[in-house]
């Protein structure tokens, strides 16, 4: 029985239910925090309602801390993200696509893949004269991983029979890793680019929050510290901004870039 073809919903409703699921999120905010609601281990009586964290968000935004913490996340973010994209592309396919680069790369990588951001905290304190460039390598080491790894499973799994067929036509190696693996790779290749930068900020609010002087995760930090509780949710709101913000353009230009992959319709 062949399967019913589903009618992708209209745009403008699709849009609807997601500003509607937000509302919704906000509303059981308000309740619980206006109620001081205890649920056993999770507890709301500190946590501010989000009218509060609107007036925080508002002086915030009217303060010239704001771009000064926002400039200096950015800065550490992109500077430790586009290394990670040079090094992790390059290492991912000489990994996928050589069986002796393999073996010598990937075992430390894979040691060192699951070693968490804060414990190269005090290691690159060490390394590196100052706490700027500790933060910067915090970022790349949170996005260095995803993006091997992803590139990695792309070039290694191209369809063996196209990499023939391309040779069989008289395609040098430049042409097939142009032509061939290139295009079959690119939606793994993308896929880890967009990990690598939610990563990158993870990264990077915990090398903050320890080292830094100004940034959105020491703003956050120092206000738990100082006990803003408002505050502290101004920082982690604008955290998840900045990150949905960095992210969205890296997965609109895959797509733009891959239109060869037919995308799945959300229903």
């Amino acid at each position: 029985m062949a399967t019913p073809l589903r009618v992708p919903r209209p745009a403008g409703i699709r849009w609807a239910i997601r500003g509607l699921s937000i509302l919704a999120c906000v509303g059981l905010w308000q309740i619980a925090s206006t109620t001081h609601a205890n649920l056993g281990i999770v507890t709301f009586r500190n946590v501010p309602p989000p009218v509060e964290v609107v007036q925080s968000a508002v002086a915030l935004f009217r303060s010239p801390k704001l771009a000064a913490h926002v400039s200096s996340s950015l800065w550490r973010v992109f500077a430790g993200y586009v290394a990670a994209v040079v090094i992790g592309v390059i290492l991912g396919f000489a990994i996928g696509r050589s069986r002796a680069a393999s073996d010598l790369l990937l075992p430390p990588l894979e040691l060192l893949r699951p070693i968490p951001a804060v414990a190269w905290i005090p290691l690159s304190i060490l390394i590196f004269p100052s706490s700027e460039l500790s933060m910067i390598y915090i970022t790349f080491i949170g996005a260095l991983f995803p993006i091997v790894l992803n590139t990695v499973h792309g070039v290694a799994n191209v369809d063996r029979r196209l990499v023939a067929s391309a040779r069989s036509l008289g395609a040098g190696g430049i042409a097939i890793l142009r032509e061939v693996v290139l295009p079959d790779a690119a939606p793994s290749i993308v896929t880890g680019l967009a990990i690598g930068m939610g990563t990158s900020w993870f990264c990077l609010v915990t090398a903050e929050m320890i080292s830094g002087q100004f940034g959105i995760g020491y703003y956050t930090w120092e206000a738990y510290t100082l006990q803003n509780y408002a505050d502290i949710i101004v920082g982690m709101l604008i955290i998840g901004l900045l990150g949905m913000g960095s992210s969205w353009p890296l997965t609109t230009a895959g797509r733009l870039l891959m239109p060869w992959r037919s995308p799945q319709v959300a229903r």
